[in-house]
């Protein structure tokens, strides 16, 4: 089960960017948004959470209006799952939201709407088409049983498949029967408003077959979720060691071994105050491309890393030796390939890497990563996108 819904409350300080359309409807609501400034020194409104419900933040991101989520942290061990859930929950609002995008553009370019707009010129159903959703709202609730039917139709052959798979555990079996599940659930109105209208017709059975032909791909893409989550948390714990074994020499003058940090409690907790005081954090961000941005942004997710990283200048010199530019750039695999030794676990790291650049190609999710620095106040940026 996709693990952001085994919590009710995630115990985890977001900064949430809105929305045009989201400030739009926070405002007329009377919400106060708070102002804040990003890691990468951008000023913005939107709403600062000490802690926040999952499915609340589910919603918002459905119905497209948060644009980006960061946390700022001195570590991250501690809020490790969290940090996890949270990546995996972005990740699966997206891709339902995607789903929905798709299924939508599938049904509008059916030989059942095209039939009906031939046949009702004054009515015809297109991405114009706007619906009243009170209306639809009404009219779903009076077929619960048509839409429960309709559901089980899709999900029938797929649930099969599911039981059948000699390759799959038993709680492997649970995740993507939930999965399944929770595809169609986060359908539009409009979506369940079309198929139970037009249920029976001629060539409906085509459109039920390529609506979870759909499914059955985007359910594939969902793999990618755990492996990025890891890659997510992987990097920002080796950020935060490194800080740590920075911070604990500046801190005790080389009298302590650097890696102690990582040992004694005692002197982790307090290296992570000097940290916290000193305003030394690591960033982590994720910017949803929306649905009503520019072309190709629409299914695009970026995560974002920034801190501030004095062995990069070792690591620089190999890859550009262009003194003038003021950022320094490289794939995410040659930046593990060459942190200097004892800088990170760069063997985890590129296991990691190695596995979500295997299973993005699988599931045709296309992935980049650049790291690069900015040179004037040291800052380390690593940037995964992923195009899904």
């Amino acid at each position: 089960m996709p693990s952001q819904e085994k919590k009710t409350v995630l115990e985890l300080p977001l900064k949430v960017v809105l929305t045009e359309e989201g400030t739009t409807v926070f405002i007329k609501q009377n919400k106060k948004l708070a102002r804040f400034k990003l890691a990468d020194n951008v000023e913005e409104y939107g709403l600062l959470l000490d802690k926040f419900v999952p499915a609340a933040i589910q919603r918002m991101l459905l119905i497209d209006y948060i644009s980006k989520i960061e946390i700022a942290r001195a570590e991250f061990v501690s809020r490790r799952q969290e940090i996890m859930d949270l990546s995996k929950l972005i990740v699966y609002s997206l891709l339902y939201r995607q789903y929905n995008n798709v299924l939508f553009s599938k049904l509008l370019s059916s030989e059942v709407i095209k039939r009906w707009n031939r046949m009702n010129p004054s009515s015809i159903i297109d991405e114009k088409t706007r619906f009243n959703e009170s209306f639809l709202a009404s009219y779903l609730k009076e077929r619960e049983k048509q839409v429960q039917e309709l559901k089980d139709e899709i999900l029938s052959p797929i649930r099969t498949a599911i039981m059948k798979n000699p390759n799959l555990l038993p709680e492997e079996k649970n995740v993507q029967l939930f999965l399944s599940e929770k595809f169609l659930n986060n359908l539009r109105s409009v979506i369940w408003f079309i198929l139970t209208k037009f249920r029976g017709v001629e060539n409906f059975d085509t459109l039920i077959r390529d609506i979870r032909h759909t499914l059955a791909e985007y359910m594939e893409k969902g793999r990618i979720a755990e492996y990025m989550a890891l890659m997510i948390i992987e990097l920002a714990v080796n950020a935060e060691n490194a800080n740590l074994r920075r911070q604990a020499n500046i801190l005790y003058r080389g009298a302590v071994d650097p890696n102690a940090v990582l040992l004694d409690q005692n002197i982790r907790n307090r290296v992570i105050e000097e940290l916290i005081r000193n305003e030394e954090l690591v960033y982590v961000s994720w910017k949803i491309g929306g649905t009503r941005t520019s072309i190709g942004t629409q299914g695009k997710l970026q995560v974002t890393l920034y801190n501030k990283e004095a062995e990069y200048e070792v690591i620089k010199e190999s890859i550009d030796s262009k003194k003038s530019a003021d950022l320094k750039r490289k794939s995410l695999f040659d930046f593990y390939r060459e942190i200097p030794e004892g800088g990170t676990d760069t063997e985890l790291g590129l296991y990691y890497l190695s596995y979500l650049s295997e299973a993005c190609e699988k599931v045709n999710v296309k992935f980049e990563s650049v790291v690069s620095q900015i040179k004037a106040s040291d800052t380390t940026i690593i940037t995964l996108s992923f195009y899904l």
